[in-house]
């Protein structure tokens, strides 16, 4: 017999941010680069938004709009983290799209952020999209290089 449930079926993660998506190692912060938050994918942005990477609710919006968390249709929660450091910038430079309880679909505008503010300012623009209830993964794909907002840069397959 077939087994049709969800477990088996793949699910595709589109890109957050045009630009360059490169490893969590590449992060300039062992947080994220060291995945004590979990697994994800990263990305060097070349344009000043940051998009939904799936359908699912905005379940989190740090006060400081620098962060979103997403709780995916199929149960996987997401931080998108834009840059490093950019807690200290305290909401300047960025505006949000959305609020907590929003339903999103992949490919919806989020935040926008100075991404020269940002170079200027913090740590690093390197933005990062983590999966951070990772042990429900079955299996990832990474597709790192050039991305676009339609890209597929994560294939996951939940336990």
């Amino acid at each position: 017999m077939l087994d049709f449930s969800k477990k088996n079926h793949a699910t595709e993660f589109k890109s957050p941010i045009v630009g360059k998506a490169l490893s969590l190692s590449k992060v300039p912060d062992e947080v994220f680069s060291s995945k004590m938050m979990g697994d994800g994918i990263a990305f060097e942005p070349s344009e000043n938004r940051l998009y939904s990477p799936i359908d699912g609710e905005i379940v989190q919006i740090f006060p400081t709009l620098h962060a979103v968390g997403i709780k995916a249709n199929n149960g996987l929660e997401i931080l998108l983290h834009i840059g490093v450091d950019t807690v200290n910038l305290s909401g300047k430079g960025f505006e949000s799209f959305v609020k907590v309880g929003d339903k999103v679909k992949a490919g919806q505008k989020l935040i926008s952020f100075d991404i020269n503010l940002i170079k200027e300012k913090a740590k690093s623009i390197i933005t990062s999209l983590i999966i951070t209830n990772s042990e429900k993964i079955d299996t990832i794909e990474y597709n790192f290089g050039v991305a676009a907002k339609d890209t597929t840069v994560l294939t996951v397959k939940v336990k």
